[in-house]
């Protein structure tokens, strides 16, 4: 394959992956990846991002650590540490990341690792959330990059769990993400809600917004999203739900979010920094 007809196939691959055809993405990247050329690197990290969009986490976390930078492994490691209960894992790998990309003179990607980085902290220490926040929104500056933006905007949300006006700032992101044609992030802003949900015990929302991620994710894609919620509102996964692999098992990632919400109700007097 040539350097020619490997780009419009790479890009392809990556537009299929948006509009949720996973398999046809997963195709389009393996064309790439053995073709050898420059972009054979992404390839392998959309590779590693089709398994982990599927749940199947040790596959790519094993692919993540074959990608080296040209791949983003630091951002793959990051995406699926955060997915099993460790924000703050994630963080560092974000982090490292960031400062690769700073190296690399990629404004673009410092500012999504960024976002992400966030995101996870959003989770676990709202504080230091702020100070993240405010940092990708700098990096930002100048940028076109209306998916980063928004993870930025769904980690604000996360950081403000609890607060009466996550609602109203949640159908407003899910307006934009239908107008923008982003809708294969609307996954990642349900559970932003869920865990907002979970954290103020509201059951019935909690069990609605289950509802409209089992719905999204019918066709596998983020269908471990479900999960998560499930661990946050401590419910059983029904019987029949495709169960992803598990870094350290149902189990253990279970009872790290529930620890998760716990510790947040603990700080909900004092979420946002004053």
């Amino acid at each position: 394959m040539t350097a020619r007809w490997q780009l419009p196939l790479y890009y392809r691959a990556k537009a299929l992956r948006d509009i949720g055809r996973t398999e046809d993405s997963r195709r389009g990247y393996q064309q790439v990846a053995e073709s050898g050329g420059r972009l054979a690197q992404a390839a392998r990290r959309g590779l590693a991002q089709a398994a982990r969009l599927t749940g199947d986490f040790p596959t790519a976390l094993a692919a993540a650590q074959t990608l080296g930078w040209e791949g983003r492994h630091q951002r793959v490691l990051g995406d699926l540490y955060w997915i099993q209960g460790e924000p703050q894992r994630a963080a560092g790998a974000y982090l490292a990341g960031r400062l690769e990309a700073e190296q690399h003179a990629k404004a673009g990607e410092a500012a999504h690792t960024q976002a992400m980085r966030a995101l996870a902290l959003a989770f676990v220490d709202p504080r230091q959330a702020d100070d993240e926040i405010d940092l990708a929104e700098q990096l930002l500056v100048g940028l076109d990059l209306r998916a980063t933006t928004i993870n930025a905007a769904i980690a604000a949300l996360i950081r403000d769990a609890g607060s009466p006006d996550v609602d109203d700032r949640a159908r407003h992101l899910r307006t934009e993400l239908d107008v923008a044609g982003l809708t294969f992030m609307t996954p990642t802003l349900e559970l932003a809600v869920a865990f907002y949900q979970a954290v103020c015990n509201d059951r019935d929302a909690l069990d609605a917004t289950i509802g409209r991620l089992r719905q999204q994710t019918s066709d596998g894609t983020f269908a471990y999203y479900t999960d998560i919620a499930y661990f946050m509102a401590n419910h059983t996964v029904p019987t029949g739900h495709t169960q992803p692999r598990w870094l350290d098992g149902e189990r253990a990632t279970r009872i790290r979010w529930q620890a998760i919400v716990t510790a947040r109700r603990d700080l909900l007097p004092n979420t946002r920094p004053r």
